[in-house]
């Protein structure tokens, strides 16, 4: 089940973050705010979707520094800098970092709302691809020793008479678990189950780079 993405603020303004928690609010977007990074840091639960809109200047840990350490505890939640003190190197540092945007207050609320709104969908977006992947692992795993030594060479092209040589079983035997192969995974056919299997491979190495 895919939890609601939140909107994170982090802003020692107190004003600054009731005015952008009402603004979320009316646009029908879930919010928490926070006085301070390290407040932030005690009650975010890693792996809560999101989006976190943060600042620059504050007391003790300041909006760069929290960015580092998100960065060290391999928390991927997208940011969104919101600063009134921002300089070019500093945009370019922390957007090389992997922040989504840098803004500096005071900002149009529809090119924040957008910002933000662009990150939830993606946010979204990637649940429900993962969910799939997920659902296919799942459909993969039903599969017996013997199917999972037929499905590469299947897809591979290989045809039936040498999959029933190299394995030392009947070309009837090889036809009938191609047979179950398609069913269990609701496949149509083995070129799209090629395409499945490779959409996962693919799923995987990105996330292991982006590790």
């Amino acid at each position: 089940m895919n939890v609601q993405p939140c909107v994170f603020i982090v802003d020692d303004d107190e004003a600054v973050r009731d005015g952008l928690e009402m603004v979320m609010e009316t646009v029908g977007l879930a919010c928490q705010t926070f006085g301070n990074a390290e407040r932030f840091l005690e009650d975010y639960q890693p792996g809560t979707p999101g989006c976190l809109v943060l600042d620059i200047n504050m007391p003790g840990m300041n909006g760069d520094e929290l960015q580092t350490e998100l960065i060290r505890q391999n928390i991927r939640l997208p940011i969104i800098f919101l600063t009134s003190y921002g300089d070019i190197p500093m945009s370019v540092r922390t957007i090389k970092a992997g922040a989504v945007d840098f803004l500096t207050k005071p900002v149009q609320i529809s090119q924040l709302i957008e910002c933000i709104q662009a990150e939830l969908q993606r946010i979204a977006q990637l649940q429900e691809q993962n969910k799939g992947d997920e659902d296919f692992r799942k459909r993969l795993n039903s599969l017996t020793p013997r199917e999972m030594e037929i499905l590469p060479l299947t897809i591979k092209g290989i045809p039936n008479k040498e999959i029933a040589q190299k394995l030392g079983i009947s070309f009837r035997t090889v036809e009938l678990h191609r047979t179950n192969i398609l069913r269990k995974t609701g496949a149509a056919n083995f070129l799209e189950l090629a395409g499945q299997c490779e959409a996962i491979r693919f799923s995987i190495e990105t996330k292991h780079e982006n590790t």
